[in-house]
């Protein structure tokens, strides 16, 4: 008898994030015909954190994939655009010291090598990544989302970023600690410190997420 393979999990901070992935997996018969259990983690690095380690807690899924909205330090990329974070790491655990940002590596507070860190950074190496055909960026996590431009300065002098979310860190390390493939993927909804929420594009930035979530669940099932 063929082994069952656990299902997948998608993750999101808010269900409006995922509510074009929620409507379509309503229209499949049986509801879940791709499989993957749905979690609203909440927003932010706590949150995320302890909403998903529960959930491993009482399940292991083959996958992991986060899904969500975030702002964007490359003005020349066009909202709305989809990525895979590749790399990730919290930006504001850290400290401006005589006009420089020191992290906790630098402070030496915290080997840089430490797993499940890798000079720094939470690396996603996984098997799910590779399947991915989305374009590999940098990101960053904060507590508080970037809006000082001082703070833009210190955060792309330390980290050269192209997306910040308040939840990636927290799926890369849980991922990494617990040995589950994963995937990040985002959606470019606004540009970092642009808090003139006109200029934002929020239903063109979920609605790509969407299609690119959909497509992926597709060659999963390939």
């Amino acid at each position: 008898m063929k082994k069952k393979v656990p299902p997948g999990l998608i993750i999101a901070a808010t269900a409006f994030e995922i509510t074009p992935l929620l409507l379509e997996l309503k229209k499949k018969e049986p509801v879940n015909e791709w499989g993957p259990d749905i979690l609203i983690t909440g927003i932010g690095l706590t949150a995320s954190t302890y909403t998903l380690t529960r959930y491993l807690s009482i399940k292991k899924p083959s996958w992991i994939i986060q899904a969500g909205v975030g702002g964007c330090f490359d003005h020349s990329i066009p909202l709305a655009s989809v990525f895979a974070v590749g790399s990730d790491t919290i930006a504001d655990q850290s400290v401006v010291e005589l006009g420089t940002l020191k992290t906790l590596f630098d402070l030496h507070l915290l080997p840089e090598n430490q797993f499940p860190f890798k000079k720094g950074w939470l690396k996603n190496e996984s098997s799910l990544l590779k399947k991915c055909r989305l374009k590999r960026v940098k990101g960053i996590s904060v507590n508080e989302i970037t809006t000082d431009r001082k703070k833009v300065r210190f955060y792309e002098e330390h980290f050269q970023p192209v997306i910040e979310s308040m939840e990636g860190a927290a799926l890369h390390y849980v991922c990494l600690m617990e040995k589950i493939p994963f995937l990040q993927i985002r959606s470019v909804s606004n540009y970092i410190a642009e808090r003139n929420r006109k200029k934002w594009d929020m239903n063109a930035s979920v609605e790509k997420l969407n299609q690119e979530v959909i497509r992926l669940l597709k060659t999963l099932q390939e």
